[in-house]
C-alpha cells in the first residue's frame, strides 16, 4: 500500500514539475515589445519567429528568445551648414521620433540588425541615416521654398527617410523642424525684405484709407444735402400722391367692394348650384349602388343557388347517365357473349349436322335419294310414335250404346263409329306429305282392313252381340284386348 501511494505522489510532483516547466518555458508577449524566437524554428527558411501580442513556448537548449522595444526613440537633429539648391549653406536643426516597426516584413529587419542593441546604439544608426537624407533632401530645395514651405520639406524628408529607416525594421513617426537659418545672413535679408515690403504696404493702405476717409466724408456731405432736398421734395409729391393714392385706393376698394359682392352672390349661387349637382350626383351614384348591391344580392339569393341546384341536378344527370350507360353497356355485353356462344353453338350443331350429311352421302354412295331414305327410315319410330300417340291418350272404359238397330244395310251405327274412329288417324304417306317428303312406293299405303281392323270388328260384333241381348240403356263391358295376343 506504501508503495502504491509512493508511486502516486511522484507521478503527481513528476506532472507538477512538467507543468512548472512548461510554464517557465511559455513567453508570454506584452503589447509594447515584439518577442524574437531564434535557435530551431521549422526550417521554413526563417532565421527567428516574431510574435507582437501574444505567447510562445519557448523549446530549452533548441531555441532562445529576446525581445524588441516599441518605446518611441526621441532623437535631436542639429544640422549645421547643409548646402541648397544655391549653394547657401542653411542650419536646419530637428527633432524626428523613430520607433521598430509592427509591419511584417520590416520587423524581422529589426529583429536581424537591432535585436541585441540598446537604446543609444539604435538612436545612433537612425541619426546617421537622418543627417544623410536631410541633406540630400535640402540640396534639392531653393533656400526659399525651404525657408517659406515648411510642409513640403517636411515630406520629402519623411519620403526620403521612410525606405531608408525600413531596412533598420524602423519607421517614422513624427518630424519637427525647428527655425532655419544661414551663415551668409540671406535667410534674415528675406526676413528684412518681407518685413520693410510689408511695412511699406502697410502705410500705403493706411494713406489710400486717410484719402478714401476724406473723399467719403466730402461725398458724405454732399450726398446728405442732396438726399436731404430730394427728400424734401420726395416728401412733398409723395403726400400728394399719397392723397391721390387715397382717393384712387377708395374708388378702387368701392369698386372692388361691389364687384367682390357681385362675384359673391354669383359665386353663391354657383355654389348653390354646384352643391345641388353634387348632390344629386351623390344621390344618383347611391341610387346606382344600391341597385348594384340589391342585384348583387339577388344574384347571390336566386342565380348563384339555381346554377348550384343546375349544377348538382347535370353531375347527378351525368352520374345517373354514366350509370345506365354502364349498366347497358353491361347487359349489351353480356347479351353478345350469350348471342355469341348461342351462335357457336348453331354453328357447332350446323358443323356436326353437315359433317353428319356429308358421312351419310359417303356411306350411300353418293346416291342423294338413298340418303333421304335413310334419314326417313332413322325418324319412322318417331313417326309411328306420333300416329299412335293420337289415340293412345283415349281412356274407354266402357261404352253406352243407343242402337236402335236400324240401318241402311251397311252395319250398325256402332260399326260406323269405329269406321269412322279408324279413319281419323291420318295415313303415313300424309303425314309425310304434310311436312314436304314423298315416302317411296314400297312402303305401301294404309288399308282401313289392315292394322287395327281386326280389333276394331270384334269390338263391333261384341257390341251388337251384347246390344242383342241386354236392355237398350245397359252399359257395354269393353272386350279382352288380351285374348288376340
Amino acid at each position: 500500500m506504501s508503495a502504491i501511494l509512493a508511486a502516486v505522489i511522484f507521478i503527481v510532483a513528476a506532472l507538477f514539475a512538467l507543468i512548472m516547466f512548461v510554464a517557465s518555458r511559455y513567453q508570454k508577449c506584452p503589447s509594447d515589445r515584439i518577442l524574437v524566437v531564434f535557435g530551431k524554428t521549422g526550417g521554413d527558411g526563417q532565421s527567428a519567429k516574431l510574435y507582437q501580442g501574444g505567447g510562445a513556448l519557448v523549446l530549452p537548449i533548441v531555441q532562445g528568445y529576446a525581445w524588441l522595444d516599441l518605446t518611441p526613440i526621441p532623437i535631436d537633429i542639429e544640422l549645421q551648414g547643409a548646402l541648397s539648391q544655391q549653394n547657401i549653406r542653411v542650419n536646419t536643426p530637428a527633432t524626428f521620433t523613430v520607433a521598430i516597426s509592427k509591419e511584417p516584413g520590416v520587423m524581422e529587419n529589426a529583429a536581424e540588425r537591432l535585436l541585441h542593441l540598446d537604446q543609444a546604439s539604435i538612436e545612433a544608426q537612425a541619426k546617421d541615416v537622418i543627417f544623410g537624407q536631410m541633406r540630400v533632401v535640402i540640396a534639392t530645395m531653393p533656400i526659399e521654398e525651404i525657408n517659406a514651405d515648411r510642409d513640403k520639406l517636411i515630406e520629402n524628408i519623411s519620403e526620403a527617410l521612410a525606405v531608408e529607416l525600413r531596412k533598420f525594421g524602423l519607421e517614422l513617426l513624427n518630424v519637427n523642424i525647428q527655425d532655419i537659418t544661414d551663415e551668409s545672413g540671406y535667410i534674415d535679408a528675406l526676413g528684412r525684405e518681407a518685413a520693410a515690403r510689408a511695412i511699406n504696404e502697410a502705410k500705403v493702405r493706411v494713406a489710400q484709407q486717410e484719402r478714401d476717409g476724406e473723399i467719403g466724408s466730402a461725398e458724405a456731405k454732399r450726398e446728405q444735402r442732396v438726399q436731404v432736398a430730394s427728400a424734401n421734395a420726395t416728401a412733398t409729391e409723395g403726400e400728394n400722391s399719397a392723397k391721390v393714392t387715397v382717393a384712387n385706393s377708395d374708388s378702387l376698394r368701392r369698386q372692388q367692394e361691389a364687384e367682390a359682392e357681385r362675384s359673391a352672390t354669383a359665386a353663391e349661387r354657383v355654389s348653390q348650384a354646384k352643391a345641388a349637382e353634387e348632390s344629386y350626383a351623390a344621390e344618383e351614384e347611391s341610387e346606382r349602388r344600391r341597385a348594384e348591391r340589391e342585384r348583387a344580392t339577388e344574384y347571390a339569393n336566386v342565380v348563384v343557388p339555381a346554377e348550384i341546384e343546375k349544377e348538382r341536378i347535370t353531375t347527378i344527370a351525368e352520374g345517373d347517365a354514366e350509370q345506365m350507360r354502364r349498366l347497358k353497356q353491361g347487359e349489351a355485353d353480356g347479351i353478345r357473349a350469350v348471342m355469341e356462344a348461342e351462335a357457336a353453338g348453331y354453328l357447332a350443331s350446323l358443323t356436326q349436322r353437315a359433317q353428319g350429311l356429308g358421312a351419310m352421302m359417303d356411306q350411300a354412295g353418293g346416291s342423294a335419294e338413298l340418303a333421304a331414305l335413310m334419314m326417313i327410315v332413322d325418324q319412322m319410330p318417331k313417326l309411328v310414335e306420333e300416329q299412335v300417340k293420337a289415340i293412345s291418350n283415349l281412356k274407354i272404359d266402357n261404352i253406352t250404346v243407343w242402337d236402335h238397330g236400324g240401318g241402311d244395310g251397311k252395319g250398325g251405327q256402332t260399326a260406323n263409329f269405329l269406321s269412322s274412329l279408324m279413319g281419323s288417324l291420318p295415313p303415313m304417306h300424309e303425314l309425310a306429305a304434310n311436312v314436304g317428303i314423298r315416302l317411296p312406293e314400297f312402303l305401301g299405303e294404309v288399308d282401313e282392313g289392315q292394322a287395327m281392323a281386326p280389333k276394331l270388328r270384334k269390338l263391333a260384333d261384341h257390341i251388337e252381340d251384347t246390344a242383342a241381348n241386354s236392355p237398350s240403356d245397359s252399359e257395354v263391358p269393353a272386350p279382352n284386348w288380351d285374348e288376340d295376343k
